[in-house]
């Protein structure tokens, strides 16, 4: 799988006829003629405008100055629901390229602000360091051929939940309760899950540290799941020969650093480095649960590599897939990476940071349209090839 998705023609006529066919298939919910229009000149303008995907130049690039209120007007106060803009979207990349795996992505928008809906100051762990801004998960659609964001969920941090002003002032719906993050990136995969589309394993690649909480939604939903695990995430050894087996509950860090021994080069290298990192697996348990019950008895697979033979482990992932080749786990992890340098890529330059109004429908409707628009760009290499589509 590409990062920015397969090869395409990039000619004029086969960009817009890409994007003609997608806008027909995602706009079909909107009800009047007077939003598919918008709607498709919105879509032009975040694959042609330059700079930040702000109204101010979509506008520009699609339709002057004039065009300006009435974009604005589409976004932030229209009636259009976003959900079945998405759930169309979904099944027409399903249809074009069926996805191989669910991968849950954060995205961090950083905003100086505190008006914008969400924008709050924190640690962040995925990150490792502070971080001023809005934090959301999109899930994306992935296979060998092409990765897609279909769905958003913008988390609120309890300050925005607890307040009543901010939220009135951002439009937050009552349905809008406290969560944490790793709720939150749940949340988002059970919206695609309601849309009746294929099951397939998910990639959780946010730094995991309930991991009982988290692998028993997961099970509970009947998914597969291959989720990054934080350092701390307190775990047993379950493999007798291993050390720590009896010892209780250990970090995950502890785990594989003990577990040195066992590993071994990767069958292909990782796209971040280009090399083959050492990999290694162990089977672990649940922290907390008593030996002989079902959840101590659920196999689970603690996955490390290392691209430092002498430092700790690049990554650490655990999952329910405790059968599974080690080279197939790694595989499913890869899309993880290639969603992430996608992200930085590819979704920047169709803007689906760039939304600066402060309501929360704003927000959900302006990348909900941003994702279509990276459709259209990974299907025809658009964004590559610094194509300007016509304007409506």
């Amino acid at each position: 799988m590409d990062a920015s998705g397969p090869a395409r023609p990039k000619t004029a006529d086969a960009i817009e006829a890409v994007t003609e066919e997608l806008a027909e298939v995602v706009f079909a919910s909107f009800p009047r003629r007077d939003q598919r229009t918008k709607g498709m000149r919105y879509l032009r303008g975040l694959l042609s405008a330059r700079g930040r995907k702000s109204i101010r130049n979509i506008a520009a690039q699609v339709g002057g100055p004039g065009a300006e209120q009435s974009l604005h007007h589409f976004i932030s106060s229209s009636t259009w629901d976003w959900k079945p803009v998405r759930a169309a979207l979904a099944g027409h990349l399903a249809q074009l390229s069926p996805p191989e795996v669910w991968v849950v992505q954060p995205m961090t928008i950083p905003k100086a602000g505190h008006r914008s809906v969400g924008v709050d100051q924190s640690f962040d762990a995925y990150l490792g360091r502070p971080f001023r801004g809005q934090r959301a998960f999109g899930v994306w659609s992935s296979s060998q051929r092409l990765a897609s964001p279909i769905e958003w969920r913008l988390f609120l941090p309890d300050t925005w939940v607890r307040d009543g002003s901010r939220r009135r002032r951002a439009e937050v719906p009552e349905s809008v309760t406290k969560e944490t993050m790793e709720e939150c990136a749940i949340a988002a995969l059970e919206s695609v899950r309601s849309w009746h589309l294929p099951s397939r394993p998910v990639v959780l690649n946010t730094h995991v540290c309930d991991v009982a909480s988290t692998i028993g939604r997961f099970r509970d939903a009947g998914l597969q799941v291959v989720a990054r695990v934080c350092r701390a995430a307190r775990l047993t050894v379950r493999d007798p020969a291993l050390p720590g087996y009896g010892e209780g509950t250990l970090s995950a860090l502890q785990i594989l650093g003990s577990a040195r021994d066992l590993r071994r080069p990767a069958e292909s290298p990782a796209p971040a480095t280009g090399s083959a990192p050492l990999v290694a697996a162990v089977r672990v348990g649940l922290a907390g649960a008593p030996s002989r019950s079902p959840a101590a008895e659920q196999g689970l697979v603690l996955l490390g590599e290392w691209d430092d033979p002498l430092g700790p482990p690049r990554s650490m992932w655990i999952t329910t897939m405790d059968t599974a080749p080690l080279g197939t786990l790694l595989r499913l992890t890869r899309h993880a990476t290639l969603t992430e340098a996608s992200l930085r890529g590819l979704g920047e330059a169709v803007g689906l940071k760039d939304f600066e109004g402060r309501s929360f429908r704003g927000w959900h409707r302006h990348v909900t349209m941003a994702s279509a628009a990276y459709a259209v760009a990974a299907l025809t290499g658009a964004a590559a090839a610094g194509h300007r589509p016509r304007s409506a």
